[in-house]
């Protein structure tokens, strides 16, 4: 009978841990351990009773994980900067990879820029945005 309270300290501290990291780390055994709870009061040995712990914890873990990992994952949302990759934007000042010069307007805002192949490009041409490298666009001339 010892053990059961042994296992029922066990779930609580799992539970505990559990309810200060909030990254489902140890809900899945403190599940086993309230199951192993029961081995341990109709009297069976410790082996069973650790038997019930582990394929507890495992089917527990194994059946709920990708249910809770839907649930909890976080939708990637594009910051200002990466949602435009794949904008146009017009050039107000000659794109010159040479001489470290250019830039474009996209959206009202007014970024440096740099053309992707190296190849100079004139004000007023539309560009596709590339990429960006810090604060840079990468573009390439939309022919």
């Amino acid at each position: 009978m010892m053990s059961a309270f042994l296992w029922l300290a066990a779930a609580i501290i799992l539970a505990i841990v559990e309810a200060n990291t909030v990254q489902l780390v140890s809900i899945w055994f403190a599940v086993g351990a309230l199951a192993a709870m029961v081995p341990a009061i109709i009297g069976m040995d410790f082996t069973a009773q650790f038997a019930v712990f582990t394929v507890v914890s495992i089917l527990v873990l194994a059946i709920t994980r990708p249910f809770v990992k839907k649930k909890l994952t976080v939708q990637k949302t594009e910051t200002n900067s990466r949602a435009l990759i794949g904008k146009v934007a017009k050039v107000i000042q000659p794109i010159d990879n040479l001489q470290s010069q250019g830039r474009v307007m996209v959206e009202d805002m007014d970024w440096s820029a740099r053309s992707e192949n190296g190849e100079p490009i004139d004000v007023g041409e539309e560009v596709l945005i590339k990429e960006i490298q810090g604060v840079k666009l990468i573009v390439e001339k939309i022919y």
